[in-house]
């Protein structure tokens, strides 16, 4: 295992114990980087899911709200945490679809997990496995979404690489991610603290699309969500990510 994925592991292992013992949420309080995560759901969709799955919430954004997800939809959720968007993907998509969750870590499996059990949902796999090497055949789903996942790989072309493996044809990704503004000093970028915080990892927008576009991917287009300046470390955006497999 890389550093960095060392990192991160460790990052999301111990927020999701933090819920799993009652602790309260993975953010906000002290958090220095709470702007990244803060009120990304509405009060209507946290009222449709369990408690738990809120306070693991860890993301960038809401791709659910933004995906235009259909009935009958195949859904993978890359890096899918607590299960946030993944229960309100399967509402989304009916008894009809289906959506995966893949994470890589024991700890927030188990959370996940136990909220889909809390939540009821019987069209919701979740699977135990890396962005990079993602544990489903070829032109499996229609939709893939993510949520401030992908800029925590230190791999990001593999990872766009698996996921047009995985789409289908006329496929789509459906992404909230985080993007930097100009180029972060070196010390940043070596800051594992930052870089699970999802900010040291995060591509310029310009990067961001030649890394879809080399794995194949059309209609790229991104919409910015939030924008926010962190002193000594810089500017950055939350930004929602459209693409399809042609």
């Amino acid at each position: 295992m890389s550093d960095v994925k060392r990192s991160v592991h460790e990052h999301y292992r111990k927020a999701a114990l933090k819920v799993l013992d009652g602790a309260g949420g993975c953010c906000g309080g002290d958090d220095p980087y709470g702007p990244v995560s803060e009120g990304l759901y509405s009060a209507a969709e946290s009222a449709t899911v369990p408690q738990a799955a809120l306070l693991a919430s860890l993301g960038c954004g809401n791709p659910v709200a933004l995906a235009e997800l259909h009935e009958g939809d195949v859904v993978l959720d890359l890096g899918s945490g607590g299960g946030i968007d993944v229960l309100l993907s399967a509402q989304r998509v009916g008894a009809s679809g289906h959506v995966f969750g893949l994470d890589m870590t024991d700890e927030m499996l188990e959370l996940a997990r136990a909220n889909l059990r809390e939540a009821g949902a019987d069209n919701v796999e979740f699977l135990k496995g890396e962005i990079e090497d993602v544990p489903l055949p070829d032109a499996t789903v229609d939709v893939i979404i993510s949520n401030c996942v992908v800029n925590l790989s230190a791999d990001k072309d593999r990872v766009f690489a698996e996921a047009y493996r995985v789409l289908r044809p006329g496929g789509r990704i459906a992404v909230s991610d985080v993007v930097v503004r100009q180029e972060l000093a070196a010390e940043v970028r070596a800051d594992a603290a930052l870089w699970s915080a999802c900010l040291g990892g995060a591509l310029r927008e310009e990067e961001y699309r030649a890394g879809l576009e080399r794995a194949g991917f059309v209609a790229v287009r991104f919409e910015s969500t939030r924008e926010y300046s962190l002193p000594d470390i810089g500017d950055f955006a939350s930004v929602f990510v459209r693409a399809r497999r042609p």
